[in-house]
This record gives structure tokens, sequence and C-alpha cells, in this order.
């Protein structure tokens, strides 16, 4: 993905070290990008990015007060984004710290700017592949809460009408091309009817049960005998 295809990204950027801060504030422009936070420290990053989202995140590992990848877990926990993680050494430690935290990027100090360039790019498409994935999967998810709705809805009806499966379907497809709903729509409309009908039902059954247990009132018969005792 070349980076000259890229649209102009929100970057913000955080380091403890003065010289980086102006490397960012001066290369980050000449690539494009508009710089809409520079920190010093990994909580000052995480409060102005409350306030000012940006598209990408590149962080010092190692700064005062909040490190990078605690800065960078905690702002992605509010706004996943991609991150880019910089390092004044190379560690085997620190990449498996890296490990389990939303990193898509990894550079070691002096940082070029070519390497820049190149990490962001990768960073961008590494993210939009993944935002790809997580949606399909939690389109398929909902895909197959739909089908379970509609199977039972599809067993409801072929128990109270005595339909076989395929005229039951169809009925229901019936329905929804009649009324202009999804097929889910209307396999939530049954059930809630039959979960509405039990209710009441319920409720009958049991006003039934506490008149049948009420003891029987004394006849007036019965009344004028006690009281003439």
């Amino acid at each position: 993905m070349a980076l000259s295809k890229m649209l102009p990204l929100r970057i913000a950027a955080a380091d403890d070290d003065p010289e980086m801060r102006d490397f960012y504030a001066r290369v980050l422009p000449q690539l494009g990008h508009e710089v809409v936070v520079l920190a010093r420290t990994g909580s000052e990053l995480v409060e102005q990015c409350a306030a000012c989202w940006p598209d990408l995140l590149i962080v010092d590992i190692k700064m005062p007060e909040m490190d990078g990848l605690a800065a960078a877990a905690e702002i992605c926990r509010r706004h996943p984004l991609p991150i880019i993680l910089v390092s004044a050494f190379h560690s085997p430690e620190l990449l498996q710290q890296v490990e389990d935290k939303p990193v898509l990027g990894y550079l070691v100090k002096s940082v070029k700017p070519a390497d820049l360039e190149a990490a962001i790019a990768i960073a961008v498409k590494r993210f939009q592949e993944l935002q790809s994935l997580r949606q399909q999967q939690e389109e398929l998810r909902h895909a197959l809460e739909d089908r379970k709705v509609i199977e039972r809805a599809k067993g409801l009806l072929m128990q109270r009408t005595g339909l076989a499966e395929a005229e039951a379907y169809r009925s229901m497809q019936r329905t929804a091309t009649r009324t202009n709903q999804k097929l889910v729509a209307v396999a939530r409309s049954i059930l809630t009817a039959e979960e509405a009908a039990s209710a009441v039902g319920s409720r009958r059954a049991g006003a039934g049960v506490r008149r049948a247990q009420a003891p029987d009132e004394p006849a007036d018969d019965d009344l004028r005998a006690g009281g003439s005792t």
C-alpha cells in the first residue's frame, strides 16, 4: 500500500525525548499527516487523546508516569486504532510484552523518515484488514443468532398449525414479503406472541388455583345459627 495514496491521518505521538517530539512535529506534516497530539508522558497522551481522537498512535515505550504500552492499551479500550511503538533499543523482553497488545508497528531509534513512512503505511493496512475481519466475524455471529431465532419460530409454527417444515418456512417468508420485514423480524414476532400467550395462560392458571384453594364462605343459615347462640 503506497503511502502517497493514503488519506492524511490525524496522528498522536508521545515521547519524553524533546528531540523525538521535534522530529515528529517536523516529519509527519512532511509526510502529509496532521499532528493532533504531541505528548511528553503516557498520561498526557491518554488525557489529550480523550479530547481529540486521532487516527493513529506513535508512542515511546519507556516514558514517565505511564509507559507507552499502558497508555496505548487504555486509549484502544475506548477507541481502537493502529499503534506504532518506538523504543531506544531492541529487546526480546519488550517484544514479549507487545505480543498481547494492539500494536501494528515497531521501530527502534534512531528513526528515519523513510522508516516512519513505511511503518505508518503497514500499520494502517493491517488495521484495516483486522477491522474487516472483525466485521465479518460480527456479521457471521449475527447471522447464526438470526438462524436460531428463525428455526425456533418455524418449529413453533409447525407445532401450532400442523404445517410441514417447508410450508411453515414458506408461510414465514410470505409474511415477511407482505409486511416488508426481514424474516428474522417475523420470527421474533411469532416468538413474542407465543411468550405473551403463555404469560396470560400462566396468570389465568394461577388465579384458578388460588380460587380452588380459598375456603368456602359460610352459608346464610350458618351465619344466623352462629349469631343466635
